[in-house]
């Protein structure tokens, strides 16, 4: 009994070190990027001690899960858990995976869109032991991480008259402490506030009578005002988070109402960026949070929905069609193009550990040293397999993992040093 006891305590040790739960196998130690581009929603990861190189055929390959259904989703993990969703047939699901690619539980958010690019759009967001997620149609709904079970639903063109547009509803949602926050842009509210426990509806703002694009808002404090940030299909808007008052408003069109790319805030500037010419701006926020003011707009700055990063005082995105479709830095407070490289087409990136991970619409991976000079490639391979789907969800780098969805697959890559 004695030496059974201390093989017992052995085990539970080595189980404890190789960070290996009895839940399932499930690793245990993923680190945490709740949500879309992470924490803060700035697609900067806290990750260090990453390979500053990758071999010749890529860092090692972990697993792959061939069943993620059809659609664009990221992934989220939280709870030793990777969530993400996808069309099967006519549901919309969301999938609970654990840390070695084994599927936990899989459930039903409604049906599916059937119009252009057919798919999944938005990426799950986690919050308190609750994952939250909205389908092309605008159902909202809340399910228990460990369970799947759903707690909640709020159907958004029903509750406030939200309309899809042309590549339907792909905005990724927002949580801060009890509150949900999210753009229905219909008759009754562009701007909501919902209870996350409940999907009671706590504020609506429809001051502004414009519809929800396709972007996933920030949140940000400038003078002591906590903001909302967010783009509609014609403007840039800053919403009150504690009241829903509309603060102010800017115009930002574009001619195909595609304005995706989520906006960047830094000290009072904030940077908005849309394709298909309708360029990249910087504005500056008043004293008074009342208003703003533009300080430059470059039409050639124009991402579309590959996401730009601001690091080192430098925009880091691609272009999508002015300048050609290729990677560009640009000096945030004067809008001067530093350097354009048409080397790797465009890009859905993520950065960590003074690196960006660059992911093409064919499925080839970057690995990016980004200079205020000069790009320099230190590293690439081809990530997923060969098909004639476009990869479009964004890179996720979190607990020394890199993860890569394309054409239902996810795949899982080793790039801790």
């Amino acid at each position: 009994m004695r030496f059974g006891g201390q093989v017992s305590i052995l085990m539970f040790v080595f189980g404890l070190l190789m960070g290996i739960s009895a839940w399932g196998g499930e690793d245990r130690n993923l680190g945490s990027w709740p949500q879309f581009h992470g924490v803060n929603r700035d697609n900067i990861s806290t990750e260090t001690g990453l390979l500053k190189k990758w071999p010749e055929n890529g860092p090692p390959l972990l697993w792959t899960y061939d069943a993620c259904g059809v659609g664009f989703s990221g992934v989220s993990v939280a709870e030793g858990m990777i969530f993400t969703a996808g069309d099967f047939d006519a549901e919309e699901k969301l999938i609970a995976l654990n840390g070695v690619g084994e599927l936990v539980w899989k459930v039903s958010n409604g049906g599916t869109w059937t119009g252009p690019y057919p798919g999944a759009r938005t990426t799950p967001t986690y919050s308190d032991g609750v994952v939250y997620h909205m389908n092309p149609m605008g159902r909202i709904a809340a399910f228990r991480a460990k369970t799947g079970e759903e707690v909640w639903h709020v159907d958004l063109q029903s509750t406030f008259g939200a309309q899809a547009g042309t590549w339907a509803m792909a905005e990724n949602l927002t949580i801060e402490g009890d509150r949900l926050f999210c753009l229905p842009g219909g008759d009754k509210a562009l701007v909501a506030a919902l209870d996350k426990h409940t999907g009671a509806t706590i504020w609506t703002n429809a001051d502004l009578k414009e519809t929800a694009a396709y972007c996933s808002p920030v949140l940000a404090t400038y003078k002591g005002v906590r903001l909302l940030i967010a783009l509609t299909q014609k403007s840039v808007i800053g919403v009150d988070v504690a009241t829903g008052k509309l603060r102010w408003s800017y115009p930002h069109p574009n001619r195909n109402d595609q304005n995706v790319t989520t906006p960047i805030f830094r000290d009072g500037y904030v940077f908005v960026s849309s394709g298909h010419s309708a360029g990249g701006r910087l504005l500056q926020i008043n004293d008074a949070v009342d208003g703003v003011k533009e300080l430059w707009w470059n039409q050639t700055v124009d991402n579309c929905h590959g996401g730009v990063i601001l690091f080192n005082d430098c925009l880091y995105g691609s272009a999508c069609r002015s300048g050609g479709k290729g990677f560009f830095c640009v000096d945030l407070l004067s809008g001067n193009v530093r350097y354009r490289d048409n080397k790797t087409g465009k890009l859905s990136l993520t950065y960590a550990d003074g690196m960006l991970y660059g992911l093409s619409q064919q499925g080839e991976m970057f690995l990016i040293a980004p200079g205020k000079d000069q790009m320099e490639i230190v590293s690439h391979f081809q990530a997923t397999h060969e098909s004639d789907e476009l990869a479009f969800a964004h890179p996720v780098v979190c607990g020394g993992r890199l993860y890569v969805r394309h054409a239902g697959r996810l795949y899982v890559f080793g790039i801790g040093g």
